[in-house]
Parts: structure tokens; C-alpha cells; sequence
């Protein structure tokens, strides 16, 4: 009996090592006879390799007392202490709550915006009207993010238009840029501005697919324009929808340090100063390289958990859609 089951796993595992052998030689095939689909990747996957992988090397000082005089392996080695050091530090809280509060106020009342442009864009029919207002929509995603603050500052200073608006009604003058309560709201508001529209681009191109005769046969049967973009308009866009929401979901932590820096004044810091902001401060201001390294891995980390954890989500609510 014994010999028996022996000789039994002997010829599964034989079946194994067939089958991946068949496997492998198929991808080898496939790559001979593709070779030139390789070749056309190879410069790109080098560019990636040399400035996205190789510089992940220099993560080792966030575990070092770094100095540049030593150098990343001269230097001592103090394994957790700059996470334990930023962790304890009485901004910690501070500086992960308004990023965190930056990014999902961000995130719930931006991702919905180029959707619904797109939306509304695809029901546009006059060609002319539809060039025109595409051309408006996407003009602020070229405006240099330095001119959008300058542009953001001139409208909210104490004598800008939006006073005057408020003053003509009666209101008293409001230095928008000085108000921490202010900061999360100016930021939210001018990032939609500039990037929704961009952002309706691709939508707008999944949307173009839509067959015609779907809709002519939504309109047979009294379907009014809500009904229209609920069954045939959302169902086209979903997969789109589900993959910029875990990329968006993923980036969390991620917002951009120049329109945050540039935002920021003295007196709206309790709100506007986040970990891109404070890494900046820290690492070229204040020369502490170990320490600032320590906090941008303690926010790579961080984005890592929460795509991960998305996709899962995403995947068990989608029925296996995800990345």
C-alpha cells in the first residue's frame, strides 16, 4: 500500500514538473516569437529601474544617524529610533490628521467631479458648444501650479474680488489666506478647478464607445436622460471608475507639496502644515536627512497599506474587479 501511494505522488508530481515545464516553455515561445514587443519595453523598463528602483537604496539612512561626511554605510547604524523619534514628537497627530483630512475630503469631493463633467459633456450634441467648453475646462490643468496660488491669493486677499462680492452684500472682509479654517477648502476648490476637468478625459473617451443604438433603444422604451446615464452611461464607465478610485485611494498620503507649501502662511499652519510640508522642512531646511527619509518611508508605507486594502475592498464589492 505504502509503495502504492508512493508511486502515486511520484507521478503527480511528475504531471507537475510536466506542466510547468509546458508552461514555461509556452511564455519562452511567446517571447521569441514577441521579441520585438520586448525590445520596444527595454528602454522604458531601464528608465524605471535606474530612477525609481536604485534610488530606493537611499531609504537605508531613515534606520542611520546619517551624515553626509560618512555616507550611507559609514554612517552609524540606530535601527527605529528617527520613527520613534517622529512618532513621539507632539505634531504627529497633527501632521497625519490634516494630511489624512487634506486627502479624503480631497478624494470624496473631487473624484466625482470629472464624472460627472464627462456625464454631461457626452450628452452635449452641438459640436462647436462641446469644443468650447472642453477647451475652458481643460485650459487650468496648463496653468503652472505657482501661477494658480498667485491667482488664488489676488481673488481671497482683504481687498480681492470675492471681499468686494461680500462687502457689497453687506459682509465684513475676510482674510481668506490667514484663517487656518479656511485652508482645506481653498485647497479642495483649486485643485478641482484645475485638474477636473482634465480629468473628464478619459471618462469622456470611455463614454464615446457607448453604442448609439443602445440609446435610441433606451428612448423607445421613455427612458428620460437620468434613466439613460444610470443603465447604459454608469455601467460603461464602472471599470474605469473602480481603477482611478483605488489608484486615487492608494495616493492618499500623496498630496502635492508645492500647491500645500505655497498655500501655507504663518498663520494658517495649524491646518495647512502636512508630512509633504514638514519632510521639506526638516530634510533640506533643516539638514536632518535621516529623520525626513524616516517620515516620507513612514508615508510610502502607509499609501502601500491603503491601496492594498482598497483593492481587497473594491474586489469583494465588485465581484473580483480590482487591480
Amino acid at each position: 500500500m505504502e509503495q502504492a501511494y508512493q508511486k502515486l505522488e511520484n507521478n503527480q508530481s511528475e504531471v507537475r514538473k510536466e506542466a510547468l515545464g509546458t508552461k514555461s516553455s509556452k511564455k519562452l515561445k511567446y517571447m521569441r516569437d514577441n521579441y520585438q514587443l520586448y525590445l520596444f519595453v527595454l528602454p522604458a523598463l531601464v528608465l524605471i529601474i535606474i530612477f525609481k528602483y536604485v534610488p530606493m537604496y537611499g531609504a537605508i539612512i531613515a534606520f542611520k544617524d546619517f551624515n553626509p561626511l560618512q555616507g550611507i554605510m559609514g554612517s552609524p547604524w540606530i535601527g527605529l529610533k528617527n520613527f520613534e523619534k517622529f512618532m513621539s514628537t507632539p505634531d504627529f497627530m497633527n501632521l497625519l490628521g490634516n494630511t489624512l483630512k487634506l486627502s479624503v475630503y480631497g478624494l470624496l469631493f473631487g473624484f466625482p467631479i470629472p464624472i460627472i463633467i464627462a456625464l454631461m459633456l457626452h450628452r452635449i450634441k452641438n459640436v462647436s458648444l462641446k469644443k468650447n467648453i472642453q477647451l475652458v475646462l481643460y485650459a487650468p490643468n496648463f496653468i503652472s501650479v505657482v501661477v494658480v496660488v498667485g491667482i488664488v491669493f489676488i481673488f481671497l486677499s482683504p481687498v480681492g474680488p470675492i471681499n468686494h462680492i461680500i462687502s457689497f452684500f453687506g459682509g465684513k472682509n475676510i482674510d481668506f489666506m490667514t484663517e487656518p479654517g479656511y485652508f482645506r477648502s481653498i485647497y479642495i476648490v483649486s485643485d478641482i478647478w484645475q485638474f477636473a476637468g482634465w480629468a473628464s478625459v478619459v471618462y469622456l473617451a470611455a463614454l464615446s464607445n457607448v453604442s448609439q443604438d443602445l440609446i435610441d433603444a433606451a428612448k423607445i422604451d421613455g427612458a428620460n436622460i437620468i434613466r439613460q446615464i444610470i443603465t447604459i452611461d454608469l455601467p460603461t464607465i464602472k471599470p474605469l471608475m473602480v481603477i482611478q478610485f483605488i489608484l486615487a485611494a492608494g495616493n492618499i498620503m500623496s498630496l502635492g507639496f508645492e500647491k500645500a507649501y505655497l498655500l501655507q502662511t504663518s498663520m494658517n499652519l495649524p491646518t495647512s502644515e502636512i508630512l509633504p510640508t514638514y519632510v521639506f522642512k526638516i530634510g533640506l531646511q533643516m539638514g536632518d536627512y535621516g529623520y525626513s527619509t524616516a517620515i516620507g518611508l513612514f508615508n510610502a508605507v502607509i499609501n502601500v497599506f491603503l491601496l492594498v486594502s482598497v483593492n481587497q475592498i473594491v474586489k469583494r464589492l465588485n465581484e473580483g474587479e480590482g487591480l
